[in-house]
């Protein structure tokens, strides 16, 4: 185990893990945060140092994040087991199987990073503060590469009317004095995870705002479009005292079951729901249609509108394809069961 001073608060502790021990467990454990999962370990951070743990350890493999709280025996590697998290990000995993995967857990705000060129993509942009809304997850849009085009103040204009209230900050990730207004939410134990396509400066703001050298990649000039250099998740401490969980670029996001987190996202689409003159309105050629009368008044916008429309249709694909799962998996078992029967029969003749 390497030595490094850090307390628990600096690491993100909060009575709502503390709550979870008992005194007894307090005797024999300590807490625990992960910082990195390679192929065949852990790495874990506590007030007692830097330890690595063997992933086989974990009685379930892949139900671990980068975030997450750990009680280990002070005499033992095994973890003793993963406490409750109180905020999980989750997307689908690639493939056509609806199969969750775990970016990050516990986890404050959320760093939306784009950039002011052909990157930035508000539909994009929406799956992620969907992603944000469905955790209870504070969200913030970091607008970098301003310094490279005419106007960047139409790139907020366009930002700030994808989400209500939403915080918005430009910078120059190359320069340390530019990110300082990112400081706000990243003070001592808060968690702040970065999400945003490759290309867009997430692994130069780290530099700037961590005690962390992340590798850096130039973007090809021909299409903006950068290329990885963060392959897995991976918790940095920084100079201000809070953490990041640098994620690789995103380009494209698939959401899991995600229905609160669109409501909470659309919900200058939402409020028109219910002031349609027919009940079972459809919204697409109606007369008396609220969401049509909206968009010709201009007062909604058709994008965000065809957005909305989207990702609910996705949401029900995913939906259609749990439900045929667990009927699958109901059948399964009633099928073991009756084998059960057969052979317990033929045992007794």
């Amino acid at each position: 185990m390497s030595h490094m001073e850090i307390t628990n608060r600096q690491l993100g502790w909060k009575p709502f893990f503390q709550n979870q021990i008992t005194l007894d467990e307090l005797d024999i454990c300590f807490p625990a945060r992960i910082s990195k999962i390679y192929r065949t370990r852990v790495v874990i951070w506590s007030e007692s140092g830097k330890q690595d743990v063997d992933i086989g350890l974990f009685s379930e493999i892949r139900n671990i994040a980068v975030g997450d709280w750990l009680l280990m025996p002070h005499n033992d590697e095994r973890p003793l087991r993963i406490l409750e998290r109180q905020s999980e990000l989750r997307r689908k995993a690639a493939g056509n199987r609806v199969e969750r995967q775990l970016i990050a857990s516990n986890v404050d705000t959320l760093f939306i990073v784009t950039s002011c060129n052909q990157d930035f993509n508000e539909s994009r942009i929406e799956r992620f503060l969907v992603l944000a809304a469905e955790a209870n997850i504070r969200p913030v849009i970091v607008l970098t590469k301003a310094d490279l085009v005419d106007d960047p103040e139409q790139f907020k204009t366009t930002a700030k009317e994808l989400y209500q209230n939403i915080d918005i900050e430009y910078v120059d990730a190359r320069t340390p004095d530019s990110v300082e207004p990112l400081k706000r939410w990243c003070g001592e134990g808060e968690t702040v995870v970065l999400v945003g396509s490759s290309g867009v400066g997430k692994s130069t703001l780290i530099n700037s705002l961590a005690d962390a050298q992340q590798k850096t990649l130039n973007i090809r000039e021909d299409d903006d479009k950068g290329r990885h250099a963060t392959t897995s998740r991976s918790l940095h401490l920084l100079k201000g005292g809070g953490l990041f969980i640098d994620t690789p670029g995103i380009r494209e996001l698939q959401l899991t079951e995600s229905e609160k987190g669109i409501e909470d996202t659309f919900d200058d689409v939402v409020r028109y729901f219910g002031q349609c003159k027919f009940r079972n309105c459809q919204h697409t050629v109606e007369q008396g249609c609220a969401i049509l009368a909206a968009i010709d008044a201009k007062e909604l916008d058709i994008r965000r509108w065809h957005s909305y429309l989207k990702l609910q249709e996705e949401q029900k694909n995913i939906n259609k394809t749990l439900a045929e799962r667990r009927d699958a998996d109901h059948k399964l078992g009633k099928f073991y069961k009756s084998e059960k029967k057969l052979v317990k029969r033929r045992k007794k003749r």
